[in-house]
């Protein structure tokens, strides 16, 4: 990954982040639970609509469809580097309702509050990483093409 390849990093971090299976294991991690939740959503279908309802979403079944959709489509958009751009930011819109719909802090008090607040950055910092792994997948898109292309006019 040439967005990795300099910088102040030990050569040892280099090193380990220039091994061929270390990205698409880290892309895979990043949407694992996407891509779980996604499966089991599709599978249990009625539990997945009753879920949508329970946090309000109408009509629930579209929601379901939706999230199944996006948990499973987005995720493997974002493992196969096809459309990464389009897959994560569907995560994150997804990432994103979810904080507002089920993490509401600020209706919250005590132990639920606080457990309701760390969820929700949680939740935003996972939005931060498929951001990330969007710039990175433009990055290296950008190396590759860029690659035997003489510089100048």
């Amino acid at each position: 990954m040439s967005a990795l390849s300099g910088g102040s990093n030990p050569a040892w971090i280099r090193a380990f982040l220039a091994q061929p299976w270390v990205a698409p294991l880290a892309r895979l991690a990043l949407v694992s639970a996407f891509l779980i939740g996604g499966v089991y959503k599709a599978l249990n279908f009625g539990s997945a609509i009753a879920e949508q309802a329970h946090f309000g979403l109408h009509p629930p079944a579209l929601w379901a469809a939706l999230a199944v959709v996006v948990e499973i489509g987005g995720s493997l958009c974002v493992v196969f580097r096809r459309f990464t751009w389009i897959g994560a930011g569907g995560l994150g819109l997804l990432t994103l309702v979810a904080m507002l719909v089920a993490n509401d802090f600020w209706n919250q008090t005590g132990t639920a509050r606080f457990m309701a607040l760390n969820s929700f950055f949680e939740h935003l910092g996972l939005i931060a990483a498929l951001v990330l792994a969007t710039m990175l997948g433009d990055a290296d898109s950008g190396a590759r093409n860029n690659r035997g292309r003489s510089i100048g006019p």
